[in-house]
């Protein structure tokens, strides 16, 4: 493949940025002289993350649909109509060779422009269930490369590569290092640790079930908490803190070492979202999911039963949490055969070099 141009989109999560970037970075390291231009939505969080980590993006005005108050769907259409204009005026300049999409808003307007004017396009599916976005993109799409087996309910299934979600390089290497894992968050090796994260912005029912039972936690005299509260939770939780001083919990509102926080947990809460059940899976973690209700397609659920029907996680519904959760985690965290197999189970699931993979699909297009 010679000098090659390429425009990687989407964005809007973590979940969406950290495999875009990570792609990005594979093809700088195999392309030196690549040029990659990134096209996100301008007031998410790629438009920080993605120069961040050292590459250029445009930001499109364009938003989601709004199911609830219908008539702000007017305003929705404005926008996307000016961001397909935009992502036209972009491809034009950048002149791509190819167009690659990782979900989030702004990948539906890139790809359908870049489609429209005849450059060739590769949609990368992160969760187990299709949304309506990348189901209309697909039919223009050279590649189509997915995490999960199944896709072609959603997919022609001559285009399908499955190639899993590419995760955050440092989190490949992290299960190596329990010890100093614990001493970074100051607790004890002779306790079971439950790590409890709920994304960059945080998971409410997640931290009210933590909230809700800190009394049982700390009944337990062989259990220790990592919790990851998010950006809009931690000053509650701190309140709630108060009245636990002394007790074996590293409370934050992000944790800059998750690759620690992995490494120390015995087992792990969490949200659904398709890039944190890959870093699980290659981690090998035991792991509890609670599926965010709140997120198109109800994704979340159905990215959750996909481990839980082999045996791989356990879900919790969002609405059964605040009851059920802290409880179960207390059983399952003492149970060290059912980590075990947890463990196992999860592993089988994992894909590894998922960037590399795909980086492979997108020099077979190019070189066409």
């Amino acid at each position: 493949m010679k000098q090659c141009r390429i425009i990687i989109s989407g964005g809007g999560t973590g979940g969406h940025i950290f495999p875009a970037i990570s792609i990005a970075n594979t093809v700088r390291k195999r392309f030196p002289n690549a040029e990659i231009l990134f096209v996100g939505a301008e007031d998410r969080m790629e438009m920080e993350k993605v120069p961040a980590a050292g590459y250029q993006i445009v930001g499109l005005p364009v938003s989601g649909f709004d199911r609830a108050h219908l008539l702000n769907n007017i305003k929705v259409l404005n926008r996307l109509r000016k961001s397909l204009k935009l992502a036209k005026k972009t491809i034009r300049e950048f002149r791509p060779d190819i167009a690659v999409g990782v979900g989030g808003y702004a990948s539906g307007p890139t790809l359908w422009m870049a489609a429209s004017l005849g450059i060739p396009t590769l949609i990368q599916e992160q969760n187990s269930y299709a949304g309506v976005t990348n189901k209309l993109l697909a039919k223009k799409a050279s590649k189509i490369c997915v995490a999960y087996d199944g896709m072609e309910k959603f997919f022609p299934a001559d285009k399908i590569v499955i190639t899993g979600n590419p995760v955050r390089k440092d989190l490949e290497e992290a299960t190596e290092k329990k010890e100093e894992a614990l001493a970074f968050f100051g607790l004890s090796p002779e306790k079971k640790t439950i790590l409890v994260v709920g994304g960059s912005l945080g998971a409410r029912t997640i931290n009210r079930s933590i909230q809700g039972g800190l009394d049982k936690l700390f009944a337990d005299p062989d259990v220790q908490v990592i919790w990851q509260t998010g950006r809009y939770y931690h000053n509650e939780a701190v309140k709630h803190l108060k009245a636990y001083r002394g007790m074996p919990i590293w409370c934050s509102d992000f944790i800059t070492r998750i690759d620690y926080a992995y490494s120390a947990a015995d087992l792990i809460i969490s949200r659904a979202g398709a890039s944190s059940i890959s870093e699980l899976c290659l981690l090998k973690k035991p792991v509890i999911l609670v599926p965010s209700p709140n997120v198109a397609e109800d994704h979340q659920t159905k990215n959750a039963l996909a481990l839980a029907n082999k045996d791989a996680a356990i879900m919790v519904a969002d609405k059964d949490a605040e009851q059920q959760l802290v409880t179960k985690a207390l059983e399952v965290v003492h149970d060290d055969e059912h980590l075990a197999s947890l463990s196992r189970n999860i592993e089988r699931l994992a894909h590894h070099h998922s960037a590399d993979l795909i980086v492979d699909e997108i020099v077979k297009i190019i070189d066409k």
